[in-house]
C-alpha cells in the first residue's frame, strides 16, 4: 500500500513591491489548497477587494483565472494546488490588477510537516495598510499619500474625500484579518 504524503504547511512572506515603506503579511498556508483559494488568502490578507484580475508567476509557467483573451500556456489556477504549482521553488510573483499592476514577491519562508491538515490560513504578522483599490498603481498611492499628509497639499481635501478620513497607511488589523480567513476555507 502507498504511503500518504504528510500535510505540510508554508510559511510565506508575501510583500508588496515598488511601495515604501513596504507592506506584507507573514502567512501559513495549507499547501493542498489550490492557486485560487491561495488567491483568495493573499486578497484578505493584504486587505485588497478582489475586484480585479490577478496571476501567478511560478518559476516559467503562468497560472491564471484564464478568464477572456488570458495569455497563450497559461494554466488554470482552479486545477493546481500550492504544492504542487510550486514545487522546489521558494520565490515567486503574484500580480493583482493588471491596469495599477500590483507586484507582490512571494517567499516560501519554510515547508513544515504537520500531524494533521491545517483547516484555514493564518496571518502572523504584518505591517502596514494595502493602497486603496484603483488609486494609480505605486506612483498614484505615493501622490495620495503626499496629498493626504500634507493640509496645504493642492488635492488635500479631494484625497481624503475619496479614501475617506479614516484610512491609516499604518494601520493593520492582524485579528481582523484572521477571522475573514477562517471563514474562507
Amino acid at each position: 500500500m502507498a504511503r500518504s504524503q504528510a500535510p505540510t504547511v508554508l510559511r510565506m512572506r508575501i510583500t508588496l513591491e515598488e511601495v515604501a515603506p513596504p507592506v506584507w503579511r507573514r502567512l501559513l498556508i495549507p499547501s493542498g489548497i489550490s492557486l485560487a483559494t491561495l488567491h483568495d488568502v493573499f486578497q484578505v490578507a493584504m486587505g485588497w477587494t478582489d475586484t480585479h484580475l490577478h496571476g501567478f508567476t511560478i518559476g516559467k509557467q503562468r497560472y491564471g483565472m484564464q478568464f477572456d483573451d488570458f495569455p497563450e500556456g497559461e494554466l488554470d489556477e482552479d486545477k493546481f494546488t500550492v504544492r504542487a504549482a510550486i514545487g522546489k521553488q521558494r520565490r515567486f510573483r503574484y500580480e493583482y490588477d493588471f491596469g495599477d499592476d500590483w507586484q507582490h514577491q512571494v517567499v516560501v519562508e519554510e515547508v513544515i510537516t504537520v500531524p494533521a491538515e491545517l483547516l484555514f490560513a493564518v496571518c502572523l504578522d504584518g505591517e502596514r495598510a494595502c493602497p486603496p483599490e484603483d488609486c494609480g498603481g505605486s506612483y498614484g498611492y505615493a501622490e495620495l499619500l503626499r496629498a493626504i499628509s500634507d493640509p496645504d497639499h493642492e488635492e488635500h481635501a479631494e484625497y481624503l474625500e475619496w479614501v475617506g478620513k479614516d484610512f491609516d497607511p499604518e494601520g493593520f488589523e492582524l485579528a481582523a484579518t484572521n477571522v475573514i480567513l477562517q471563514k474562507l476555507l
